[in-house]
């Protein structure tokens, strides 16, 4: 009997599957030219300018920028959160921008306590370890004026 090489490859993963018992713990490597180095920026549509650049300014440190005119973004590091008014997004935009619909992954190296007794004063948060890109972490989570889910997160060493 002879199998075809999409034949071959779906065995190795359920042989892999079935031994590492799931795809969550495996990577694939894709076969694509393209190599992406890393996250430039991603947008945010938000209910209030205001109130998001001052929530994400004051109570995670990130700089309001102003660019092309009057349109705003947070940038920290070598990365930023644009941000587009709900209704007045800028085009190109993603199908239906909606505010509240994201979850966001932020790293840092503060301890989590550090950041929970800052956080505490006004928000809720939680704690729970999770699998991050490059290993484990352990997060807490709480949300921002439109609701979007904010993870705040340490890698284990």
């Amino acid at each position: 009997m002879s199998l075809d090489p999409s034949e071959i490859i779906f065995l190795i993963i359920i042989s892999v599957e079935n031994i590492l018992g799931g795809l969550s713990s495996v990577r694939f490597k894709s076969s694509c030219p393209m190599n992406i180095s890393h996250l430039d920026h991603l947008v945010l549509t938000v209910r209030d300018l205001n109130r998001t650049t001052h929530f994400y300014s004051k109570v995670l440190g990130m700089e309001v920028i102003t660019f092309k005119g009057d349109r705003k973004a947070l940038s920290f590091r070598e990365q930023k959160l644009n941000l587009h008014q709900a209704g007045k997004e800028f085009e190109p935009k993603a199908k239906t921008p909606t505010p509240g619909s994201a979850d966001l992954c932020l790293i840092t190296k503060t301890p989590l306590t550090t950041v929970a007794a800052h956080l505490e004063v006004t928000y809720t948060v939680s704690f729970t370890d999770r699998t991050g890109a490059v290993g484990p972490i352990r997060s807490l989570y709480f949300r921002d004026p439109d609701h979007n889910l904010i993870e705040i997160s340490n890698y284990q060493q």
